[in-house]
């Protein structure tokens, strides 16, 4: 079927053909085609332009978007969707002045979701992270990043990445899964985190690389959670089967975690909150995409990914919005990049190309999203009528979506 999409306001994020990332000075240009026309055939792009250069056409359907903006659908490259409950006794207790620490060490964080996961069955995971992953379709997201690590268990461990496998065969959203089982230190190892490691790395990796569950590693690489050397330990483990890094790095501490990234070419590492001048040095002229949380800053009031000084020392950036029950409740793309702007001086520009192309990068999916391009899915965003894209970040709080196209289908 082919629908033909005419009188758009602007055409946001257009290319002729897929670049790889945008990244320093050119996150600043977004390039755009005002009063345009966008062609798709079923799931797929097939022609874009000028109104002016409008060929002769028979779609099957044509709906004209005057008025509206049309930009690629976010690319949300960091969440933890699949976990059981929530932690909204944690949210009050950080507002009675317990710090993220203390209450980790009172049994909360991590564990907590482990606890409650390991007791909730795989159908019942499964829908309370449908409802979840149905939320952030309807807010623009058309791609997602889903880790496990609130199973802490070979068990618990395997049934979260179960669940992913199983929503992303039954949703047209496309998901990449993470395995992410060096999340924490469950309370029967406290104090063997040698003995956790292997487990992992002798019982649980060997799983899930035979029943295919996971593109992805991921490590917690931070002080009070797992070394550089366990880090690299388990990255190495992986790199048998096949798993790409991506490292949860620099959020309380910079340890050297960025460095680990680098040397075992982590598609992501993520969150850097905590950045040093080596660190940033460390990222030049890789293939390792840095990601900001922004939403897990505001959250948790710590600070913000400095993305002035990482953009401008040439690197390019990614935001995402670790969607978890403990530091970021939320999977809300269009407060990300409205966050993005007013707290790490991001221009809307630099916000949107994080969201898109660069947030398609750090799943490995940038030549088939991220980006309003021939060829690649017709996952985009249709604006309210807004003045301009600008008004998107501008307008925190209240979202210009008037509908979300994923596969070429309104969802």
């Amino acid at each position: 079927m082919i629908t033909l999409f005419t009188h758009i306001k602007e055409l946001i994020q257009v290319e002729n053909s897929p670049k790889k990332m945008v990244v320093g000075k050119a996150m600043k240009q977004l390039p755009t085609i005002k009063n345009a026309y966008l062609l798709i055939e079923d799931a797929t792009i097939i022609d874009f332009g000028e109104m002016t250069n409008l060929p002769p056409q028979k779609p099957d359907h044509c709906i004209n978007l005057e008025g509206q903006i049309v930009l690629p659908t976010w690319c949300d490259s960091h969440t933890h969707i699949v976990f059981a409950g929530n932690r909204v006794q944690e949210f009050t207790d950080r507002i009675h002045g317990l710090t993220y620490k203390e209450i980790a060490e009172r049994g909360g964080g991590i564990l907590n979701s482990a606890k409650k996961l390991q007791q909730i069955s795989e159908e019942e995971l499964y829908q309370q992270s449908a409802q979840r992953l149905e939320e952030i379709m309807q807010l623009g997201t058309g791609a997602v990043e889903i880790k496990s690590g609130y199973g802490l268990t070979k068990e618990a461990e395997v049934k979260m990445l179960r669940v992913i496998k199983k929503l992303n065969k039954n949703y047209p959203i496309t998901i990449k899964a993470t395995f992410l089982a060096a999340h924490a230190l469950p309370l029967a190892y406290k104090n063997d985190k040698k003995g956790y490691l292997n487990m992992v790395i002798q019982e649980i990796l060997p799983a899930v690389a035979e029943e295919n569950l996971a593109e992805f590693v991921d490590v917690f690489c931070e002080k009070g959670y797992f070394s550089v050397e366990d880090t690299e330990l388990l990255l190495a483990a992986a790199k048998k089967y096949g798993l790409k890094p991506k490292i949860h790095v620099n959020q309380f501490h910079a340890i050297g975690g960025v460095q680990s990234g680098v040397k075992f070419k982590a598609l992501s590492v993520d969150h850097l909150e905590e950045m040093r001048i080596k660190d940033i040095e460390s990222l030049k002229n890789t293939q390792t995409m840095p990601v900001a949380l922004p939403s897990c800053s505001y959250f948790l009031g710590i600070p913000y990914t400095p993305a002035r000084e990482m953009i401008d020392a040439g690197l390019p950036l990614a935001l995402a919005s670790d969607y978890n029950p403990g530091s970021t409740p939320s999977g809300n793309m269009n407060f990300v990049v409205s966050t993005a702007c007013i707290k790490m001086k991001m221009t809307p520009e630099e916000a949107i190309n994080a969201a898109t192309i660069n947030g398609a990068y750090a799943m490995n999916l940038e030549t088939s999203l991220g980006s309003i391009c021939k060829g690649k899915k017709a996952n985009f965003i249709v604006t309210k009528q807004i003045p301009s894209f600008e008004f998107i970040p501008y307008s925190f709080g209240n979202h210009q979506i008037e509908s979300v196209y994923i596969e070429g289908k309104p969802i």
